[in-house]
């Protein structure tokens, strides 16, 4: 699926075009966004060590909430708040990994992420007005 964020997300994964596909659902909601991620990952065994890749690359980061192997994020679980919630599952019979994330647009959008980004350029907390 052609997807106006596809270049973002190549130029910033590693990726190259075909190693992934993702859905943003456009769902009945007043807030949030729910996005699928599929991709191949040959090189990864099984879900533990997805879930490792993912904790060693955003367990600092105090917005994003990775859960356990398996267990997907919903919308409820971001409302009003600037997290993005992570879930995961690997298939090893055929090497594609699944992500789901979720996040509160009216937050984590384009307000919060201004504010944690004043933050982090005017040497304050990072979470500072935002948790």
């Amino acid at each position: 699926l052609d997807h106006r964020h596809v270049p973002e997300v190549l130029m910033n994964s590693g990726l190259d075009e075909g190693q992934f596909s993702f859905t943003a659902h456009l769902l009945p909601v007043d807030r949030g966004i729910l996005e699928t991620i599929y991709f191949r990952a040959p090189r990864v065994k099984d879900g533990a060590q997805l879930h490792e890749i993912y904790h060693q690359d955003y367990s600092s980061e105090p917005f994003v909430r990775l859960y356990a192997p398996g267990v997907m994020p919903n919308l409820r679980s971001v409302q009003h708040t600037n997290f993005c919630d992570i879930g995961l599952s690997f298939d090893p019979a055929t090497g594609r990994g699944v992500v789901v994330a979720v996040i509160d647009n009216l937050v984590k959008g384009a307000a919060g992420q201004a504010v944690q980004n004043m933050n982090l350029m005017f040497g304050i907390p990072e979470t500072e007005g935002l948790l």
